[in-house]
């Protein structure tokens, strides 16, 4: 059986063949992995004509791989009445899936992409290193950047207010300048320019960032923290990277030496990733005494799990000089075929009591995997805001130069739940504040977790966000136009379970 991570020199050649017609072959990182559908009635595809026109034989194949392994495929429509040719662009093709009313209005996910995201996945990016949006205040602010990328070196950190972009002060939040801050600040111009402030309001400085590639450090912050007579240790993961976790292991080694018995794990604005991270992240937290015991289950398609989604015999790679189709794989939802998942502690802080989870609508797939995970097995707390709600994954399917991304599994975790597509709902409900560092004792999220850990409850939180000594409920979530949600929200399976040769 296979369970081995892709990052191991497994080398995807991915054939797309619709009618007989061949495109290239390439060595690619993206990542495979299964999901869950039904089978489709044979059909006749009289639209489908012989072509060698590669465009249209791409947006044939982002319907025909629906077809057979969207997680919603049970009542697709034909190719006939679907008719992807009809279609402008292999991204109207997608969002057409989207629209399908099989999905009954769940899918919030697919999309298709030039393979930037694979690379992400890996832990490399290209772009300029920070985020930026709106805080309650209306004001924009910088909400985070990772060490070592080009803000980085630029001196910008979190909490920063940005007065100009490119020169211009036209950086209000009003809908004529979204598009232009967008464009600007998450497009693919060379380089960007800001005017900032600190947030003590110090002198505004001016900043050229240029693109570049650099390593993502998905740990943004660590730190151990006294409360009471507690020891409580505060992680920011921004990221489910497949290098992440020599980063992990050494942040989970020393809050071990720092004798935690309580973690905050800092989510908001973590989209996801890897699967095998969040399995691991899992096991870092988990108790020892979950050790063999169900942690989750996968869900394929049925079509997938009745080995008939003939389709993927095209995604090939190699495995230890072998060559594999993804159609080889087992896509059962059982341990032998590699799709039930078992907690195997990793690490040697064993003695946690508590998971504090910060989260806000940007938090998502693997972010909610990790969680779920953890709910039936210790006491968890949400702080934040309700997450982004996305319980299903996908592993990329190579079409031509692009990687489709739909749907295909479901998790359900010890205790048979997974249903959480409009999201987890949170204990306390607290505004995030850019304008505030993380780790910050003061900043809303992180001193509502230090709170309940000194006091056993949350702190009364009055309708600014201040804290007040006395206990009781809160909250407020900022309103208003948002810059573009530029974050990748996905749970992407980087494994390959268990093959059926």
């Amino acid at each position: 059986m296979f369970r081995k991570s892709i990052a191991q020199k497994i080398y995807l050649c991915v054939l797309v063949v619709v009618l007989g017609f061949t495109a290239s072959c390439k060595k690619n990182n993206s990542q495979p992995g299964p999901e869950e559908s039904t089978p489709a009635a044979p059909e006749t595809n009289n639209l489908q004509t012989p072509t060698t026109d590669r465009n249209l034989l791409t947006k044939d194949s982002i319907f025909l791989y629906a077809k057979q392994t969207y997680f919603w495929n049970v009542g697709m429509p034909s190719y006939d009445d679907f008719n992807p040719r009809r279609y402008a662009s292999n991204e109207s093709v997608v969002a057409a899936i989207r629209a399908l009313k099989s999905n009954g209005g769940k899918d919030k996910y697919s999309f298709i992409d030039d393979g930037s995201v694979a690379g992400q996945l890996s832990g490399v990016s290209g772009d300029y290193g920070f985020s930026a949006n709106f805080d309650s205040n209306d004001i924009l602010r910088i909400r985070y950047v990772y060490l070592g990328s080009p803000a980085d070196k630029q001196g910008v950190k979190r909490g920063y207010r940005i007065t100009k972009v490119n020169g211009s002060p036209n950086v209000a939040r009003v809908n004529s300048n979204i598009d232009f801050l967008n464009n600007a600040i998450f497009g693919s111009n060379p380089s960007v320019s800001l005017t900032l402030v600190p947030p003590s309001g110090g002198t505004a400085f001016d900043v050229t960032i240029t693109r570049e590639t650099y390593a993502i450090n998905p740990i943004l912050f660590s730190k151990t923290y006294t409360a009471g007579s507690k020891k409580v240790g505060y992680i920011v993961f921004n990221s489910f990277t497949t290098n992440a976790l020599p980063r992990l292991d050494e942040a989970f080694k020393t809050f071990a030496a720092d004798g935690i018995t309580e973690l905050v794990v800092d989510l908001r604005y973590n989209g996801g990733g890897s699967v095998a991270t969040a399995d691991a992240f899992t096991n870092l937290i988990a108790p020892p005494s979950q050790n063999g015991k169900v942690m989750y289950t996968t869900y394929w398609t049925q079509t997938m799990q009745d080995g008939k989604a003939t389709i993927l015999e095209n995604q090939k790679f190699y495995y230890q000089g072998i060559l594999y189709s993804m159609f080889d794989n087992s896509y059962k939802p059982t341990q032998a075929a590699g799709n039930q998942e078992v907690f195997k502690k990793r690490g040697t802080l064993n003695n946690l009591t508590r998971v504090y989870f910060l989260v806000t609508n940007y938090t998502a797939s693997a972010s909610e995997l990790l969680i779920n995970n953890l709910k039936p097995v210790m006491d968890v707390k949400l702080i934040g805001s309700t997450t982004y709600g996305k319980p299903v994954g996908f592993f990329s399917i190579r079409i031509d130069k692009n990687d489709l991304y739909i749907p295909q599994f479901q998790t359900k975790n010890s205790v048979n739940f997974g249903e959480y597509f409009s999201g987890m709902t949170v204990d306390r409900e607290i505004t995030d504040n850019i304008a505030v560092d993380f780790g910050d004792p003061a900043e809303n999220l992180l001193s509502q977790a230090l709170h309940y850990s000194t006091f056993g409850n949350f702190s009364y939180v009055q309708s600014n966000n201040k804290i007040s000594s006395t206990s009781g409920i809160s909250s407020g979530k900022s309103a208003g136009l948002e810059l573009t949600d530029h974050e990748f929200k996905g749970m992407v399976e980087t494994r390959i379970p268990g093959a059926k040769r």
